[in-house]
């Protein structure tokens, strides 16, 4: 009996998490603007209750999963009995209804650490970031139970079995890859809330910058690998050994985590010299914004993807209406509060705090361009102006070269000081970095493929700039002192942050600058047999087989592969797979990973004479691109680990001091 219950148990807890949603959101908003401490006190518990019966709710929906009890709608649609029950795991969440809950339990469980690491700050603003996210909570909530409800019943109407999962989700990656995605995009709801508390309180010091500093470092890591997660996914299940195709879905992801990394910067120069105050308040809206905005597009069925599930125009009414409130408001408030900040502390345009608000700019710029060519085309077909195309030549020749601008003054950067410094001192620290970047960089192209490449050059310029610049940084923020282990010591987890993501974005770069214009690629026609060369490795196709998995059946074919006159093969095997419940095709690729090429094998049709269409791909660098990625996730949450994020902070503005008389060591801690 109690196992029949379980999706009443879970929809009786999402209706019980979204009161106590309305309660956290009224009750302590109320009591900060009454001053009233006990109502203020609500806003714990509440967030605590709210995700404790998230978790009830969510667990639940993976329970009918696991049980295969196909009398739940999305049970009956999203899963199978003969699927492997990682994948039941993971279905939970490749749809739509369960997509959406998913993001209400990281947003429940980010109120919740919000609740349990604020013990410093004072108890009014804790009121009110946690009443601003239980109001974003309460609008989602609201979402699942009224639109997409994971628990409705197909009753009396039984199916004996499921509809299947999508094959193309049946992989590890979709089981990382979006809840690292949604810890990012729902991250950012923290610092939203930091600010829009900031401004309901009139309150536009410093301190709510340094508060809201390692939550959005947390979020802006989580997106990043979520992003590189979705990146690789695509590389290796799609088959076309593609990494980036500029989709909308995918934009919907990189749009946040632009306006995030300027947001991070903007935090950096709040927090350090009370500067860009407005600025910072209205990014945290933007970034926010964009998370919903991205949620819109994929679950309002406005696009169709893979990564889109609902077509439901009621659904993408109720988003859209929810992101309208959000941004109206949001902006209304805006409006209304930063017109009273003041913007103490003048800096030089050749200084630290110039060329921070230039890479703001140039961030915001890459954002807009992204944004345009994203919600453009859907605009016109919406209107039934007609429909057009936007796709990679677009991006690619708007994109690229705001990343070289953006990459110069990066490297610019970390050696200048803040507020003010000469263009001579400026031009001495960064002159020798610059001359190797250049001489290195144009050379490699030849060095590397005895070939000389504009695109190649460039790219390896501006990679070799960000690594070069932090090096002179490096050795001159430890060679004035006589130990420079010690030196090395007193360098702060924040600077080390800062490190990490631009080496991060450097390795990044190598990699896209290099698969891009090295990788070779050829489709034949192969049976038992054949063989074909490419880049010295020699690619035999030994048998075919037929194969049966859990849910599918699959011809396999087994090559070896030998690089020059080797006596050393190896077997890598690429399969053709049917499922069998929605009797759908799926290319599975066979990978041979390296750290400095892969060999790919994606197996196409079947063709006459027992042949197959079969390409072949050799990616140099590819794995750069993720291994970049990962460096800067990992600088995010190194950053956060700086002692001054754990002290009790002062609710007063900094005192701003003039660095053109500080010492090397307090220089390090920007």
């Amino acid at each position: 009996m109690v196992i029949e219950m379980i999706p009443e148990i879970g929809h009786f807890a999402l209706i019980i998490a979204l009161l106590m949603a309305l309660f956290q959101a009224i009750l302590p908003l109320a009591g900060a603007a009454t001053r009233r401490p006990l109502w203020m006190a609500y806003a714990r518990p509440m967030a605590a209750g709210q995700l404790a019966f998230l978790l009830i709710a969510y667990g639940c929906l993976t329970a009918s999963y696991m049980l295969d009890d196909f009398s739940v709608i999305n049970v009956a649609d999203n899963s199978n009995s003969m699927l492997p029950w990682y994948y039941k795991f993971s279905a939970v969440w490749g749809n739509h209804e369960g997509s959406v809950l998913l993001w209400s339990l990281i947003l429940g469980g980010w109120s919740f650490a919000v609740g349990c690491f604020s013990r410093a700050l004072p108890p009014d603003m804790v009121a009110r970031v946690l009443g601003v996210m239980g109001l974003v909570s309460t609008g989602f909530l609201a979402f699942v139970l009224f639109t997409s409800n994971p628990f409705a019943r197909t009753l009396p109407n039984v199916p004996p079995d499921g509809a299947d999962l999508n094959p193309l989700l049946q992989d590890i990656g979709l089981i990382i890859h979006p809840p690292m995605l949604y810890m990012g995009y729902v991250g950012f709801s923290v610092v939203f809330a930091f600010a829009i508390a900031a401004l309901l309180g009139g309150r536009l010091d410093s301190a709510w910058t340094r508060w809201a500093r390692p939550w959005t470092n947390i979020a802006w890591a989580f997106l990043t690998v979520g992003i590189a997660l979705g990146s690789w996914w695509a590389y290796y299940e799609l088959g076309w050994g593609g990494w980036w195709f500029w989709d909308p879905v995918e934009n919907a992801s990189l749009l946040p985590w632009l306006a995030g990394t300027a947001l991070i910067h903007s935090l950096a120069v709040t927090e350090k010299r009370g500067t860009f105050k407005s600025w910072t308040v209205l990014l945290a809206i933007i970034t926010f914004s964009l998370s919903l905005m991205g949620t819109f597009l994929v679950r309002s069925g406005v696009l169709t993807s893979v990564h889109a599930f609902a077509n439901d125009p009621s659904r993408g009414l109720f988003i859209l209406v929810l992101l309208g409130i959000t941004v109206g408001l949001s902006l209304l408030l805006f409006a209304l509060r930063a017109p009273r900040v003041s913007q103490p502390g003048a800096f030089n345009w050749l200084s630290r705090d110039a060329l921070l608000l230039v890479n703001n700019i140039l961030l915001v710029v890459m954002t807009v361009t992204v944004l345009l060519g994203t919600v453009y085309p859907l605009l016109l077909d919406a209107l039934s102006l007609g429909k057009i195309s936007v796709g990679p030549p677009y991006f690619n020749a708007v994109f690229v070269p705001l990343t070289v601008i953006l990459c110069a003054f990066m490297g610019l950067g970390p050696s200048a000081r803040w507020k003010r410094m000469t263009g001579r001192e400026l031009v001495r620290r960064l002159a020798l970095a610059g001359v190797l970047a250049l001489v290195i960089g144009a050379a490699i192209p030849l060095l590397y493929h005895g070939e000389w490449n504009l695109k190649v050059a460039i790219g390896m310029v501006c990679a070799l700039w960000l690594v070069l610049s932090l090096v002179r940084d490096l050795w001159h923020k430890t060679s004035g002192s006589s130990a420079g282990l010690t030196a090395l010591k007193r360098l702060t987890p924040a600077y080390w942050g800062m490190v990490l993501g631009h080496l991060g974005l450097a390795v990044t770069i190598i990699g896209v600058t290099l698969v891009s214009n090295y990788a070779v690629e050829r489709s034949v026609r192969m049976g038992v047999g054949d063989s074909i060369e490419m880049e010295g490795f020699t690619f035999t196709m030994t048998r075919l087989d037929e194969r049966r998995g859990p849910n599918y059946i699959s011809d396999a074919a087994t090559i070896e592969v030998q690089r020059g006159d080797s006596v050393r093969r190896f077997i890598m095997t690429p399969e053709k797979r049917l499922y069998i419940a929605r009797g759908m095709p799926m290319t599975q690729v066979a990978l041979r990973p390296g750290l400095f090429r892969d060999l790919y094998i994606a197996m196409g049709e079947e063709l006459e004479g027992d042949s197959w269409a079969m390409r072949f791909q050799i990616k140099p660098f590819v794995r750069w691109l993720w291994l970049g990625a990962l460096l800067m996730a990992i600088g995010g949450l190194v950053a956060v680990v700086d002692r001054r994020y754990r002290r009790r902070l002062a609710i007063r503005e900094p005192q701003v001091r003039d660095d053109s008389i500080e010492s090397t060591a307090r220089e390090v801690g920007a």
